[in-house]
C-alpha cells in the first residue's frame, strides 16, 4: 500500500485527501489557455454533454475576461465550476482535444473551466438578469445537480421555484457521492448559495416528499414539478453475511466521508466489491483513510469492468489491487467481518481475509417512492418514462438525472435539468396561450 497514515484530524485528511484537479493560479491559467488552438470544428464542444463554447470561454481567460468566460460556461451548464471538477474530462472533452492525435498532453480543460468560475463565486459577480415575473410556479423536488440545474433555467425565464431537499444540504451526488479529493464540501456548498443568491429561488432544506398525499398537495399549489430525486440505497447482493458489522453499502460510506471527513475510519484489509467509477472511488478513499490494504474485486476481467481506466489507475496508485474472475459467496465471520469466500471463475473457492467489506454493487431505483405519484410510468428497470422534453406521462411533472437515466454523470444530470426546465416553460407556454385563444 501506499503510506497513507490514518488522518487523525482535518489537517491529516486534507493531506490525504489532497485534490487531483488543484485549482489554477492566473498565471497558470494564462499559460494554459494560450496552447488552446482555437478550433473552429472543436470536437471538445461535441462531446461536452452540456455543449459549453469551449474554444470561446478558453480565449476569454486567455485575454483576462473572465467573468464573460464564466458567464459563457454558465450559459451552457449551471453546474461549470463543479463539473470543471467533477467531470471524467479524459473521457469527455479532454479525450476528444486534437492534441491527444499528435501525442501532446490536451487542454486542461476542466482546470480551466473551474478557475473562470471561481473568481465569479468568490466575488457573487452578478451576470444574468431574471426575466420578468411570469405568474407561474415551479416546484423542484430535490436539489442536486438536476434540480439546481432546471431552477436557474425556469428563474430565467421569470418562474417563481422552490426546491424541496430532504436532506440538510443540498447538491445530490455532488455533495454526498463524489470523492473527496475530486471536489471540496466548501466548493460545492459555495457554488450552490452563489446560484441560489444569483437567481433567486427557494431551497427547503429536510423537506421530505414521501407520500401520494404529499405529491397531490404540491400539485395543488404550482404549476408544474421536476423530479430530480436521483437513486437511492445501496443494492444488497443476495450473498450471506451483508449484516455483519464491518460491511456497507458504497454509497453510503462515500457519503459519510464526505460529511465527517477524517471521523471515518475503515478498519484492517478492506475489501470493495465491483467494478464501477463508484467502486473505484471507494477502494482509492479507503486507502487514503489508512487501511492496512485494500482488494478491488470484480466478477469480470479488468477489460469488462464499466468503470473509466483512468479511475482503475487513480485507485492502483495508491495501492489498490484488483483481483477478476471472482464472485462473491458469502461474507464470513461472527458478529464483525471476517473475510469473503469468493468463486474464482473456472477453479476453485478462496478467501480474501478483511475487516471492511464496501458494496459498490449498485443503487436502488426509487420507483416505490415514485409510485405515490399518480399516472407516473417507468420502464423495465424501474426509470422514470419521459418524452423527448422531458415531460412525464403525469403531464404536470418532468424529470431529469438519475431518476430518469439510471445513473450518469454530474454534467448529464445539469444538462438534463435544464432541458426540463425548457420542456416546463414550452408546456406551460402553449397552456396560457391554448387558454387564451
Amino acid at each position: 500500500m501506499t503510506d497513507f497514515r490514518r488522518p487523525e484530524n482535518e489537517q491529516d485528511f486534507q493531506r490525504n485527501f489532497s485534490q487531483i484537479k488543484p485549482a489554477m493560479n492566473d498565471t497558470e491559467a494564462h499559460y494554459e489557455s494560450s496552447r488552446c488552438l482555437f478550433c473552429y470544428d472543436a470536437p471538445c464542444v461535441n462531446a461536452c454533454p452540456t455543449g459549453i463554447d469551449i474554444p470561446l470561454f478558453i480565449r476569454q481567460i486567455h485575454t483576462g475576461d473572465k467573468a464573460n468566460a464564466a458567464k459563457t460556461i454558465y450559459n451552457s451548464n449551471w453546474f461549470g465550476h463543479a463539473c470543471g471538477k467533477v467531470c471524467p474530462t479524459e473521457i469527455l472533452c479532454e479525450g476528444a482535444c486534437v492534441y491527444n492525435h499528435q501525442d501532446i498532453k490536451p487542454i486542461e480543460i476542466g482546470r480551466l473551466q473551474a478557475h473562470a468560475t471561481s473568481r465569479v463565486i468568490a466575488n457573487r459577480t452578478n451576470l444574468f438578469v431574471m426575466a420578468q415575473v411570469n405568474g407561474k410556479k415551479a416546484a423542484i423536488i430535490g436539489a442536486g445537480p438536476a434540480g439546481i440545474s432546471c431552477a436557474c433555467e425556469l428563474r430565467i425565464h421569470g418562474y417563481e421555484v422552490v426546491v424541496f431537499e430532504a436532506k440538510k444540504r443540498p447538491s445530490g451526488l455532488t455533495m454526498h457521492g463524489v470523492a473527496p479529493y475530486k471536489i471540496t464540501n466548501e466548493e460545492v456548498l459555495d457554488e450552490v448559495e452563489y446560484l441560489r443568491s444569483q437567481f433567486g429561488f427557494t431551497i427547503q432544506y429536510e423537506k421530505s416528499i414521501v407520500s401520494a398525499k404529499d405529491f397531490v398537495q404540491i400539485e395543488s399549489q404550482y404549476d408544474a414539478i421536476f423530479l430530480g430525486i436521483g437513486l437511492g440505497k445501496t443494492n444488497m447482493i443476495p450473498v450471506p453475511g451483508t449484516d455483519k458489522r464491518g460491511c456497507m453499502g458504497a454509497t453510503e460510506f462515500i457519503e459519510e466521508l464526505r460529511l465527517n471527513h477524517h471521523r471515518v475510519t475503515v478498519e484492517g484489509t478492506v475489501v470493495v466489491i465491483g467494478g464501477g467509477n463508484t467502486a473505484m472511488d471507494a477502494a482509492s478513499e479507503s486507502a487514503r483513510l489508512g487501511a492496512s490494504a485494500v482488494f478491488l474485486v470484480y466478477r469480470g476481467s479488468k477489460d469488462e469492468m464499466p468503470a473509466y481506466e483512468f479511475e482503475y489507475d487513480l485507485a492502483k496508485s495508491v495501492g489498490v489491487k484488483g483481483v477478476f474472475h471472482a464472485k462473491p459467496l458469502e461474507i464470513l465471520g461472527g458478529e464483525n467481518v471476517e473475510g469473503v469466500l469468493f468463486l474464482e471463475e473456472g477453479a476453485e473457492e478462496f478467501v480474501i481475509p478483511c475487516q471492511t467489506v464496501i458494496l459498490a454493487t449498485g443503487q436502488e431505483k426509487q420507483k416505490q417512492l415514485l409510485s405515490e405519484i399518480s399516472g407516473l410510468q417507468f420502464d423495465d428497470s424501474g426509470r422514470i418514462l419521459a418524452n423527448e422534453n422531458y415531460q412525464c406521462s403525469n403531464p404536470k411533472y418532468f424529470a431529469g438525472g438519475d431518476a430518469l437515466n439510471g445513473g450518469a454523470e454530474v454534467v448529464n444530470a445539469a444538462a438534463e435539468g435544464k432541458k426540463a426546465a425548457r420542456g416546463m416553460h414550452e408546456w406551460l407556454e402553449k397552456a396560457v396561450l391554448s387558454r387564451g385563444s
